[in-house]
């Protein structure tokens, strides 16, 4: 007998909710599951998810917490007699496992960043301190370990799966043309997706080029949403190769700028979790330079797969991104090195049966 699950989830953007919907998607298709999606109607996915025999509702939650929301849920659970639910976001969650109490269905939820959980925070019961929840999905281990130390009972309700990912995704990526942003031909290219928030270590990425030599060839492109900011443009300013840096903002082919970049370039400093944007770098075969941060264990083998340098250390990008410039060979070699790196530890297929392994397990527990 199939396993009956409601996701509840926003499915809006492709690009962005792909490593988690193909989850679902392989469910059905290879173990399968009697799937129902819980999301906006509108949503870039939903065809993709009827197409692939899974039934869509048109609805997800708009507000942190409404009781009519919370109805609307409980209406579903009952009428639908699902053995598991499994929520993805803060309004989901809240609204969620308020509507799943007293009822028997299993509750997962996810968590796909470090830093923010702790027992104190009375907010944090209505969602991943909650005795409701049955399961907590961890993106990478360093979230499992904060909520293990968090959880007063059943800690081991918190596990670890990664989001996968198939590299064949990026196979249609076409490069953009850099020349028409004032890029030559023979610049090394350092390219940065991030939107402007603390985590994002932005000003140490910035500081690194105060160590690059004058007549450094590295161009920085840097794109994300705040780029715009004074603040931020005054960090732009200060640097001596100011005339080298692009500040292309937010982009929707943000990943063409990336294909045509030499490194992909990340200078968090806490909050990450295996960031998207750095996997598809790596399934680009663009040479990643990241951090050391906990989150990031596991996503670069230092000097196999790409560079990690320790975090708030500007000196320390400025000498990793001189070498990768220096020695383009390395870095074509870092590059495909990162794409296998991705196929064989980080792909959707494992990720498709660690779910399986924890529904079953859910169901029969």
């Amino acid at each position: 007998m199939a396993i009956k699950v409601l996701v509840i989830s926003d499915y809006q953007s492709t690009v962005t909710v792909r490593p988690e919907a193909e989850i679902f998607i392989g469910l059905k298709k290879q173990f399968d599951y009697d799937v129902t999606v819980m999301t906006f109607g509108n949503g870039e996915y939903v065809s993709r998810f009827i197409d692939a025999g899974i039934r869509v509702i048109d609805y997800h939650p708009t507000k942190k917490f409404s009781w009519a929301q919370v109805k609307r849920i409980r209406r579903e659970l009952k009428e639908g007699n699902y053995q598991i639910m499994h929520l993805f976001n803060n309004k989901a969650m809240v609204n969620g496992i308020l509507a799943a109490i007293g009822l028997p269905v299993k509750v997962a939820i996810y968590r796909g960043y470090t830093g923010n959980i702790h027992w104190s925070d009375p907010f944090m019961y209505l969602k991943y301190l909650s005795p409701r929840v049955d399961k907590i999905v961890c993106l990478v281990e360093a979230i499992r370990v904060l909520m293990r130390k968090n959880l007063f009972f059943n800690k081991d309700k918190a596990i670890t799966i990664n989001k996968g990912h198939d590299v064949n995704w990026y196979n249609d990526v076409t490069p953009i043309d850099l020349k028409d942003q004032g890029v030559p031909d023979d610049a090394f290219k350092i390219v940065c997706v991030a939107n402007v928030r603390p985590m994002k270590g932005m000003k140490y990425l910035l500081k690194a080029t105060h160590y690059l030599p004058s007549d450094s060839k590295i161009h920085l492109l840097l794109l994300g949403n705040g780029m715009d900011a004074p603040k931020f443009k005054k960090l732009i300013e200060k640097s001596p190769i100011k005339h080298q840096i692009i500040n292309l903002g937010y982009r929707k082919d943000a990943i063409r700028v990336v294909k045509a970049s030499h490194v992909f370039a990340l200078a968090s400093i806490y909050g990450e979790a295996i960031t998207k944007s750095v996997i598809e770098a790596m399934c680009l075969e663009v040479a990643p330079l990241i951090t050391d941060i906990e989150g990031n264990v596991g996503l670069v083998i230092d000097g196999e797969s790409g560079l990690v340098v320790p975090a708030r250390n500007a000196k320390a990008i400025a000498d990793a991104m001189l070498k990768l410039s220096q020695d383009r060979d390395l870095t074509v070699r870092l590059g495909k090195n990162a794409r296998k790196h991705i196929e064989k530890n980080l792909n959707t297929k494992d990720t498709v049966k660690a779910f399986d392994v924890m529904y079953r397990d859910l169901v029969n527990s």
